[in-house]
């Protein structure tokens, strides 16, 4: 008799059952027996390390200070396990500020695909990014140098991208909002490196609260397939000869996986390979040769699938293809908005002197430093909002509008530039002078966005900007100091 997963109240199989039983036809006995004891056992939470902000030796100190027992993702050097924590790390003031980001394994998988060595100034475009986990892994993987475009076609997800692209203190990123089917008419041969986490099914086989399994049709699952197909064309199209392309997806459904891969194949004879992943994964998981008495290009099997058992993750597929030819499609001209017009204007010789010179007075912060360093120039609006905007865009994309561009670098005020919480947590580091340590007792009022009452004792004038720390030397935002308090300047969103 035909087992039958969990079911729901009303005595149906759930969506994630429904799944299993389909996904389990694709195993051996012996698989399928691996399979339902990794299943039973409870998804490990895991963390990436944000290098803009941290340092890989901090780990010590959090593992320590939170009770973490951390374990090495084996295919990313900047990715840990939690074995076991005291404090979840969503209760920490490293991921608040952005140090860590909280993702699942196997999301971290389609970054670290890339060959970067020899790109000191890649141009990347995260074809479906939000929420942006996977645009701040290609960042990182960048040292925040080229230029990344973030794009997504959901109004509703570009607020979470631009949000979490702040967070991490980004400051080479251009978020966009169109079908991505467009990118590559409009800029084919362009970018060195393309990212399509495609929209999916989600059949992941590991349901959570935030990404809970659904019931998929037929039809729907159809109708998913033919719009990868159209994204990976156009990724393959936007791709320059000789660059790579990543396609995944968070589902193990092969319509939405191996028959992709297998359709651009035919449909683009002669125009890419399909790379061995075998380098970048130290147990094998060869994507799937065939379905039932359908049988795929035998190079399909040189992308990664990975099922839960393999690596302790969610379900996942990846693949890594490589532009051999021009795809011979007709280009189209993009979308244009000058920047005038978004009333932003490049700061004048004579502006960005005196902007340099405060800055290294009052925080002792190298700005040309860190500009030439990162290829960014610094623009304005009549706001007084500066803006550090990444040189690349003007290159390459001038004119193509975008949602957001770059970091807010500050804004200038009567008594000074203040420069902006994003800025500030970004560049900690760098800011040595103008810092006002908080004694440890009143820390957790402060991440609450409480004022410190009476005098802050500090030299500073009435109306300045401090920077604070805690007495480990953390930051823990930005005060204002005024006669009787020192006003706390943390974001809304973060206290």
């Amino acid at each position: 008799m035909k087992k039958r997963g969990k079911t729901t109240q009303n005595g149906q199989s759930s969506p994630q059952a429904e799944a299993l039983a389909r996904l389990k036809l694709l195993l051996s006995d012996e698989e399928n027996a691996q399979l339902e004891a990794e299943m039973a056992r409870p998804l490990l939470p895991a963390i990436r390390i944000n290098p803009l902000k941290a340092r890989p030796e901090q780990l010590a100190d959090w593992a320590q200070r939170y009770g973490w027992e951390l374990k090495p993702i084996p295919y990313c050097s900047s990715g840990w396990w939690l074995a076991a924590a005291q404090v979840s790390p969503s209760h920490t003031l490293e991921h608040l500020l952005g140090q860590v980001y909280i993702q699942d394994a196997a999301s971290m998988l389609p970054a670290e695909l890339f060959d970067l060595e020899g790109l000191a100034t890649p141009l990347i475009l995260d074809m479906a990014a939000s929420p942006g986990g996977k645009t701040t892994h290609l960042v990182s993987r960048t040292a925040d140098h080229g230029l990344v475009i973030a794009n997504d076609s959901s109004p509703d997800r570009i607020m979470a991208l631009r949000l979490v692209l702040q967070t991490w203190g980004a400051t080479s990123t251009a978020v966009t909002r169109y079908p991505g089917e467009k990118f590559g008419n409009w800029f084919p041969d362009t970018f060195d490196r393309v990212l399509l986490d495609a929209p999916c099914s989600m059949q992941n086989l590991r349901s959570t609260e935030a990404h809970p399994m659904r019931a998929i049709s037929a039809k729907e699952q159809q109708n998913l397939a033919k719009r990868q197909a159209r994204l990976l064309a156009s990724a393959l199209q936007a791709v320059k000869i000789g660059g790579q392309v990543v396609y995944s997806t968070c589902t193990l459904a092969p319509e939405e996986d191996e028959a992709v891969i297998d359709a651009l194949l035919k449909a683009f004879p002669g125009k890419f390979e399909v790379e061995n992943l075998g380098k970048h994964l130290p147990l094998a998981a060869p994507a799937l040769a065939s379905v039932g008495t359908h049988a795929f290009d035998p190079r399909v099997t040189q992308a990664a699938r990975l099922w839960p058992h393999i690596y302790h993750t969610s379900g996942f597929f990846a693949a890594l293809l490589r532009k051999t030819a021009a795809m011979d499609r007709a280009p189209l001209e993009p979308p244009l908005r000058p920047m005038q017009n978004r009333g932003l204007v490049q700061l004048s010789s004579p502006e960005m002197a005196a902007l340099s010179d405060y800055l290294f007075g009052v925080y002792a912060f190298d700005l040309w430093k860190v500009l030439g360093e990162l290829g960014l120039d610094l623009w304005k609006r009549e706001s007084g909002m500066v803006y550090a905007l990444p040189t690349l865009y003007f290159q390459h994309f001038e004119g193509f509008p975008f949602q957001s561009l770059g970091l807010l670098a500050g804004e200038g005020t009567p008594q000074g530039f203040v420069p902006s919480h994003e800025w500030v947590s970004r560049f900690y580091r760098d800011f040595t002078g103008g810092r006002y340590t908080l004694p440890d007792e009143r820390v957790a009022g402060w991440l609450r966005g409480e004022d410190i009452q009476g005098s802050p004792g500090t030299q500073r004038p009435s109306g300045s900007m401090v920077i604070v720390q805690d007495e480990q030397g953390r930051f823990l935002g930005r005060g204002k100091v005024q006669a009787n308090r020192l006003k706390n300047l943390l974001p809304r969103r973060l206290a």
